[in-house]
C-alpha cells in the first residue's frame, strides 16, 4: 500500500469515528459545551504527556509561523468549532443528529473563502454559483418545510447556526492545519493543539459564565468524556493528521464525505430519526455542490504549481 493509500485510509477511518462522535456528545447535553471541550482536551494532553516529554526535542522542528498556525487552529478548530458543534448536537429536541453533521460539509466553502481573504486567491463565478447552491441546500437540510416555524423553530435556527458556525471555524482552519504538519510529526502537532486548546476553552468558559460547572460532572458523564478522548477526539484527530500529512487537503475533503454518509446511516437505523423528502434532496444537492467546490479548488492549485 502506497503512502497516499495509507493517508486516504486514515482520513476515512477518522471520518467514520467523527460520525460516531455525536452519539457520545449528545449524552452530555446537560453540560455546557465549553466544559466538555475543556476536559476532553485536557485529558488528551495528559495522555500524550509521557510521549511529549520523552520526545521534547522534536518540538524544536516547529517554526514560529507553525506555532502561530497551531494557535490559530487551536482557537478556531479546537475551541470555537468544537464548542459550536457540541452546542448544536446538544439541542436534541430541535435538530436531528444527521442534520448537524450534514451542515459540517459546508467546510470547503469557508476554506475557499478563507484562502481568498488570507491568500488573495481569486473567487470565480462558478464558485459563487456553487456557494449559493450549497447555502440554499443547507437551508433545505435545516428546515424540512423550507421555513422557520416561529413557534418552535427558534431552537432549530440556533442549532443550525451553531453547526454552520462550526463548519466555518473548521473550514477556515484547514489551510493552517496543513501548514502545521510540514516537516513535523502529526502526533506532536496533535499534542501542541491539545495543550493550547484548553486555555482558550477556559477563557471562553469564564467569559460565558460556565466556570462554576467545571467540576459539576457526574460519574457517567466522566466516562463519556473519556470515551470521546480515546475515540472520536484525540485518537481521531491524530489519525486524521496522519492522513492529511500524506495527501492533498482537497482529496481529504472528498474522503471526509464518509462522515455525513455514515452519520445518516446511524441517524436512520440507530437513532430512528427520519429525514423528509426535502432534506434528502437538499442533502444530495449540498454534497454535490461541495464536491464541485473541492474539485474546482484542487484544479486551481494544480494549475498554480
Amino acid at each position: 500500500m502506497t503512502k497516499k493509500h495509507f493517508g486516504s485510509f486514515a482520513v476515512i477511518v477518522a471520518a467514520i469515528l467523527w460520525s460516531l462522535d455525536g452519539l457520545l456528545r449528545r449524552q452530555l447535553y446537560t453540560l455546557p459545551a465549553t466544559v466538555i471541550v475543556f476536559w476532553e482536551h485536557l485529558i488528551g494532553l495528559i495522555v500524550l504527556a509521557p510521549f511529549v516529554i520523552a520526545t521534547w526535542r522534536k518540538f524544536r522542528v516547529l517554526t514560529k509561523k507553525q506555532w502561530i498556525a497551531i494557535t490559530v487552529v487551536s482557537l478556531l478548530s479546537g475551541a470555537l468549532g468544537t464548542i459550536l458543534y457540541t452546542t448544536a448536537l446538544a439541542k436534541i429536541q430541535y435538530i436531528p443528529f444527521s442534520v448537524v453533521v450534514l451542515l459540517q460539509q459546508l467546510q470547503p466553502l469557508f476554506a475557499v473563502l478563507a484562502a481568498a481573504i488570507l491568500l488573495k486567491e481569486p473567487i470565480t463565478k462558478r464558485f459563487v454559483m456553487l456557494a449559493v447552491i450549497a447555502l440554499a441546500a443547507a437551508y433545505g437540510v435545516s428546515f424540512p418545510d423550507l421555513r422557520v416555524n416561529l413557534a418552535t423553530g427558534a431552537g432549530t435556527a440556533i442549532a443550525a447556526l451553531c453547526a454552520v458556525g462550526a463548519a466555518a471555524c473548521w473550514g477556515s482552519s484547514t489551510a493552517f492545519s496543513k501548514y502545521t504538519l510540514k516537516d513535523a510529526s502529526s502526533v506532536h502537532v496533535t499534542a501542541a493543539r491539545f495543550a493550547i486548546t484548553p486555555i482558550f476553552a477556559l477563557i471562553l468558559m469564564t467569559m460565558i459564565g460556565h466556570a462554576d460547572s467545571i467540576g459539576a460532572i457526574t460519574g457517567t458523564q466522566w466516562w463519556y468524556i473519556v470515551a470521546i478522548t480515546f475515540s472520536t477526539g484525540m485518537v481521531a484527530l491524530a489519525i486524521y493528521y496522519f492522513g492529511l500529512k500524506r495527501i492533498m487537503a482537497s482529496r481529504s475533503t472528498i474522503l471526509e464525505l464518509t462522515w455525513p454518509l455514515s452519520a445518516v446511516v446511524i441517524s436512520v437505523f440507530y437513532l430512528h430519526e427520519s429525514l423528509s423528502i426535502t432534506q434528502w434532496i437538499s442533502s444530495a444537492i449540498l454534497l454535490a455542490a461541495i464536491v464541485g467546490i473541492t474539485r474546482m479548488n484542487a484544479a486551481y492549485h494544480s494549475e498554480s504549481v
